[in-house]
């Protein structure tokens, strides 16, 4: 495991019976606002994933979907100097409608940045989202694939799934 692994886990990983978004029952959780909202592990992370950025080009904007993304996509975005766009999990009742936020256009690569990876639930609904919008999508970055079927439902939408982590590479048992 690396240094910024140890500092991730330190900072996020939590032990109890958790219900996680797949509605699947846990023992451990890793606490995305944890890392997220710490100013030396989200710029340390969003170097991690922006050395990640290579493989997925060629890409025009990043996508992260809404709440626990936000931070980590903005993040990145400052790293490399590439747009962003938030990928809400509904239409607002209000204003623009939009789902979503920030400038992109059909026919535009996006690559999406997660936080954690279960099921791929909600990075999922956002690559639906971008491609219903016409857009292309690139592959998944995560921040950790807890390898509980993520990798597999985005290789079924013929998408990539590239996480800085997984469970098994932190040390975590699934």
């Amino acid at each position: 495991m690396t240094e910024l692994g140890d500092r991730l886990l330190a900072a996020s990983y939590l032990e109890g019976d958790f219900v996680l978004r797949s509605g699947v029952h846990s023992a451990f959780y890793l606490d995305k606002y944890l890392f997220e909202t710490r100013p030396d592990l989200l710029r340390d992370i969003a170097a991690g994933l922006r050395a990640k950025l290579a493989a997925h080009e060629p890409f025009d904007l990043l996508a992260g979907p809404e709440l626990g993304a936000v931070a980590l996509v903005a993040a990145l975005s400052l790293a490399c100097e590439k747009p962003f766009v938030i990928v809400r999990k509904g239409e607002k009742g209000y204003g623009t409608k939009r789902l979503l936020e920030g400038r992109a256009e059909a026919g535009q690569r996006a690559l999406v940045v997660e936080d954690i990876v279960t099921s791929g639930g909600a990075a999922l609904q956002a690559v639906h989202v971008l491609r219903e919008a016409g857009l292309e999508v690139a592959g998944v970055l995560c921040v950790v694939d807890r390898e509980q079927g993520g990798r597999e439902a985005f290789a079924a939408e013929g998408v990539v799934l590239d996480p800085l982590f997984t469970a098994s590479g932190l040390g975590i048992k699934v």
